[in-house]
């Protein structure tokens, strides 16, 4: 199971006019949402990528309300492959890696792929990916999941790293999932 100790996240590209042609765009955006608002009651290191973001555009207004850093911009289609941000993912010194984004058979897959060679485990959050179609969303869960990622999702990932029903952080979860 992944606990807060060795947890971070990673949102990957969700952003500019892409992130608007995403299949069943309301609910990455809602389910993303609540994964980092969750993350940031857990007190995660939290880890923002845009992809080209002069030409892409900028983070989603949706997602980058809630996001208080400033997004680490890329052009490899893995955020690994970019050395200030595999920078930022090792100087966390943490394990596991909930990974959410756009799009999944391409920038989420890549990051995965590469999160796995360096061995950390990655935990990806099927509700808080997606591609332009559903093929290619489903296409690049497999393929994540056959290369060892584990399966999640927001909620799941989030009472996960929880582990107990009691607390202030606990009820404000209670109030996102609602």
């Amino acid at each position: 199971m992944i606990n807060i100790e060795n947890t971070g996240l990673i949102i990957v590209d969700i952003q500019g006019n892409l992130a608007e042609q995403m299949y069943e765009k309301e609910s990455l955006f809602k389910q993303t949402s609540i994964l980092i608002q969750g993350a940031k009651l857990l007190d995660l290191p939290i880890i923002w990528v845009e992809q080209i973001p002069e030409k892409l555009g900028a983070t989603h207004p949706d997602i980058a309300k809630h996001l208080t850093d400033v997004a680490y911009a890329k052009s490899s289609f893995s955020a690994l492959g970019s050395e200030e941000i595999k920078e930022a993912v090792l100087e966390t010194n943490k394990t596991d890696w909930i990974v959410a984004g756009i799009e999944c058979h391409i920038c989420v897959y890549q990051t995965v792929r590469d999160l796995l060679a360096m061995d950390l485990k990655v935990h990806l959050a099927t509700d808080s990916v997606s591609s332009r179609t559903m093929e290619n969303k489903q296409l690049g869960i497999n393929a994540m999941q056959a290369a060892g990622a584990r399966l999640t999702g927001s909620e799941m990932a989030l009472f996960e790293l929880q582990q107990k029903a009691e607390g202030s952080v606990f009820k404000e979860l209670i109030k996102l999932v609602k």
